[in-house]
């Protein structure tokens, strides 16, 4: 019992620290001393919507302590909403900062490599959103569902990953590395789950 107990406390301390440490970073870095209000705003909720991506996979193979099956998918489906509203206010907040920069991103046509691997995730989060509200009315079979989604989770993870690590600014270089590399082992983890549930159905 205390070793399970120590355990459950070694995982969400882990946890709590992978998410919070790169945030606190990113809000007191330098870099944001004399920027706008609205660019701030903008990379924080990058910085958030890279977090949320380390909590989806894990809801969503149950890996949490203390956390149920069900909690956990009603918990996934919730923060997928929320994943989404921060890249809407990621993207929007940008274009007001500069919208030229945006618009050359989302036309594919930016020099900035970090520009199309944040479009490539942005668009595989969107497709995975819309598949979502069309499960039901379409009837897609859990398997279909599941192959869908990892394949858009593969996506979302891999381009949000490369977005983040080729961007040298709000976020401090070794807790944004330690937060991907988080992400990555996470989903690398969920996707092998949601495999093996395919092959044996």
């Amino acid at each position: 019992m205390q070793a399970s107990r120590a355990k459950s406390l070694l995982v969400w301390s882990a946890l709590i620290s992978a998410l919070f440490v790169p945030v606190v970073l990113a809000m007191n870095s330098p870099l944001l001393a004399w920027r706008d209000p609205i660019y701030i705003f903008a990379g924080i909720s990058g910085v958030l919507g890279l977090c949320v991506l380390l909590l989806q996979p894990l809801l969503a193979s149950a890996a949490l302590p203390h956390v149920t099956v069900r909690t956990g998918r009603r918990l996934h489906r919730w923060l997928g909403a929320a994943l989404t509203i921060l890249v809407f206010l990621h993207v929007t907040a940008l274009w007001i900062t500069s919208p030229p920069d945006v618009v050359d991103a989302l036309l594919l046509r930016s020099p900035t490599p970090f520009s199309l691997w944040g479009v490539i995730a942005m668009w595989a989060l969107l497709g995975t959103a819309l598949l979502a509200l069309l499960r039901r009315r379409l009837r897609i079979r859990p398997r279909v569902w599941r192959a869908c989604h990892g394949c858009f989770a593969t996506l979302i993870v891999g381009g949000s990953i490369l977005h983040a690590l080729l961007i040298e600014g709000t976020m401090e270089p070794v807790s944004k590395a330690l937060l991907c590399v988080c992400v990555a082992i996470a989903t690398i983890f969920a996707l092998r789950k949601s495999s093996s549930k395919i092959q044996f159905r």
